[in-house]
């Protein structure tokens, strides 16, 4: 057989286990739902977000990778509970966007010490990487960061990340930093972008906000946005009135290190 044919040939059988996995043929299947703690979002959701399941995540600019980031921190958090969450991060996003800082996933109340990161050379050492970590139950959630649209990141590899997350019940978050949306087999794809947060009292700055939309969705609906805000002290996102008045903020750094020189305006804030 030539190797063309048994690429189809992977795609097919793969298609068909993942066919299974959305039918609930599979113990672990991705039919337990994980609140957002957004009621009109878990809504639109059928009930929260699929947690045996693979998520993409894009931010809507370079401006908004920080935004992005915290969005999937915060969804890590709410699925993961205590466990551990795997991050598998390629080289190159360190060198754009700058490297993981410590202080700012703590400021999102993900503990340096619950966090298992893994630097990967290129895309295909993530993809794999991401596969191994979503085939093992104890972890609470896997996020994985490929540079761009690389070539390996095909429907075969989505659908086995989606189909080893369907069977462990550990949902991947995949951050798609520098990317653009292509053909997956993701159960939803989400685009991110920061927003104002409103303050506290005595003016103090306020929670982490940003908006959400929801571009895909195999069982709800799409094309809605939201405008919600991180509370860490809860490990809660909480809806936000569009209208109401804010105090500008960016969010907290998740990144630090100089970037790229000539990525200088793609560092996360």
């Amino acid at each position: 057989m030539q190797k063309a044919e048994l690429h189809r040939a992977e795609l097919e059988s793969l298609k068909r286990e993942v066919a299974k996995l959305e039918r609930g043929s599979s113990p672990a299947a991705s039919a337990v739902r994980v609140s957002t703690g957004v009621p009109d979002l878990d809504a639109s959701l059928g009930g929260g977000l699929a947690r045996g399941a693979l998520h993409e995540v894009f931010a809507q600019g370079m401006l908004d990778e920080a935004a992005a980031a915290a969005f999937v921190i915060g969804l890590a958090l709410r699925a993961s509970g205590k466990a551990p969450v795997v991050w598998i991060r390629q080289d190159f996003v360190g060198l754009e966007l700058g490297e993981i800082y410590a202080p700012g996933l703590a400021d999102l109340g993900l503990s340096p010490e619950r966090l298992i990161l893994v630097r990967a050379r290129d895309a295909p050492a993530v993809l794999r990487a991401g596969e191994e970590a979503a085939r093992c139950p104890p972890l609470g959630a896997v996020i994985i960061e490929p540079w761009g649209n690389p070539k390996s990141l095909d429907l075969v590899a989505s659908r086995r990340l989606m189909l080893a997350a369907g069977r462990s019940g550990v949902p991947v978050f995949m951050l798609r930093a520098g990317g653009a949306p292509l053909p997956s087999a993701a159960a939803t794809r989400w685009s991110v972008r920061a927003a104002a947060s409103a303050p506290l009292e005595g003016e103090a700055p306020g929670h982490p906000a940003c908006e959400v939309s929801l571009l895909r969705d195999r069982v709800g609906s799409i094309g809605r946005n939201w405008i919600v805000e991180w509370n860490r002290d809860v490990r809660s996102f909480t809806p936000v009135s569009p209208d109401r008045a804010a105090l500008s903020r960016g969010l907290v750094p998740v990144s630090s290190g100089g970037p790229h020189p000539e990525g200088a305006a793609r560092k996360r804030a």
